[in-house]
């Protein structure tokens, strides 16, 4: 799906998550799920909408300090491949309308591993300057956080 990595453009985080691939396919695709690491605790994280289809929307609000939901991801599936790949895009909004301001496109892999699944989330910017803002503010830590927060929801499911 990606021809070639682009390090002017994108950012890439990646792990192996000790879980089967299922699992994380479930956590990453069922709201309730999502909602429970999809943002850096202790901020709160609600799905308004979630259509997993290409067109579909994929809308999330935030809630920090126990403060009300605000706006975080107004977004539009590109690609949903079962249990293997969800790419989504803040370029478009659900029904494939374009987005005020687009900014990135993430493609989220799951593949089985040894130990578990490997698990990639890599995000693409149309220029280097939307790529730096969101290195500096704070793409590592911040994706890092959720893929720490997913590994660990569906590491307790394994049990």
């Amino acid at each position: 799906m990606i021809r070639s990595s682009n390090p002017e453009l994108d950012l890439t985080i990646s792990r192996v998550i000790r879980a089967p691939r299922s699992l994380v396919w479930s956590a990453w695709t069922d709201p309730a799920s999502l909602e429970q690491w999809w943002i850096p605790a202790p901020a709160r994280c609600k799905v308004v909408d979630m259509e997993l289809r290409p067109g579909g929307s994929f809308v999330t609000r935030m809630s920090e300090n126990g403060g009300d939901f605000e706006p975080h991801l107004n977004a539009c599936f590109l690609d949903i491949a079962d249990g293997e790949r969800i790419v989504f895009t803040n370029a478009l909004v659900g029904g494939w309308r374009p987005a005020e301001q687009p900014f990135m496109t993430a493609i989220i892999t799951l593949k089985d591993h040894p130990d578990g699944t490997d698990y990639t989330a890599y995000v693409m910017h149309k220029n280097n300057a939307d790529r730096n803002m969101h290195a500096e503010m704070g793409f590592y830590d911040g994706w890092g956080t959720v893929v720490e927060q997913l590994a660990n929801l569906v590491e307790q499911r394994v049990g």
